[in-house]
């Protein structure tokens, strides 16, 4: 399966139980850029726009690039928000279209030469590639928790594929390169917790493997809620390249 084709299946959990990202790890995209209103962003692997609606929020006009059909379909608009059915390795943007490239829990399924060759062509001059993450933050128990069950029953390595993505990301160009963290709380009701798993393509979606997961869930949503909801405490990392 592509890497387009396992996300088919998975746009109404997304849309349901994908956290956001906090205003200020948009901001630091957008700082000394100039007037938000005047720029334009390409969102690399849009997903169903949580991260476009929130650039577009703070002013500029959002390119949401995504490949996935189904994804785009389960959208909501956004005036400020165009979508375009194109890869980060070919956007299908014009040259020096835009002020600045991101990558929101995408850039793990870019071919990286590729993708960076495709955003250089389309970022104007003194522009901006970035590549934004949500990690679990596991000094948290109940995280930590929800960490141990995700690795038992990851079907492939892509969290470690994250990670890798997010090294050869620093790599672009080292003397240009920031990294900043932000805290970011994403509380969940029981069945929220259920479908985050369930928007994990690397997560079992049926079968036997599927229910022991869900099972172990259900199980820590227990041990651990509280008013019904539990808080998964999340680290939201940037790297941001300016060129």
């Amino acid at each position: 399966m592509s890497f387009t084709e396992r996300f088919s299946d998975l746009a109404g959990a997304y849309v349901a139980a994908r956290p956001s990202y906090p205003v200020e790890s948009v901001d630091i995209l957008l700082e000394g850029l100039g007037d938000p209103a005047s720029l334009a962003v390409a969102d690399l692997g849009a997903g169903t726009g949580i991260s476009s609606r929130i650039i577009a929020a703070r002013g500029p006009l959002v390119y949401a690039i995504e490949p996935n059909a189904k994804m785009r379909e389960a959208a909501a608009a956004d005036p400020r928000v165009k979508w375009i059915n194109g890869t980060a390795e070919a956007t299908t943007l014009p040259d020096a279209s835009v002020n600045v490239v991101a990558a929101f829990q995408a850039w793990h399924w870019v071919e990286h030469p590729a993708g960076v060759a495709e955003a250089r062509r389309i970022l104007r001059p003194h522009g901006r590639l970035a590549a934004i993450y949500n990690e679990r933050d596991e000094r948290d128990e109940f995280t930590a928790g929800y960490g141990e069950v995700v690795m038992k029953y990851a079907t492939d390595a892509t969290e470690q594929r994250r990670a890798d993505a997010l090294a050869a990301f620093a790599t672009i160009d080292p003397a240009r390169t920031q990294r900043f963290e932000f805290v970011n709380i994403h509380q969940l009701d029981r069945a929220g917790l259920h479908k985050r798993a369930e928007s994990s393509s690397y997560l079992p979606q049926t079968g036997e493997d599927a229910e022991a997961m869900h099972a172990e869930i259900d199980d820590l949503f227990t041990e651990f809620e509280k008013n019904d909801s539990v808080n998964m405490h999340l680290v939201t990392l940037v790297v941001r390249v300016d060129t």
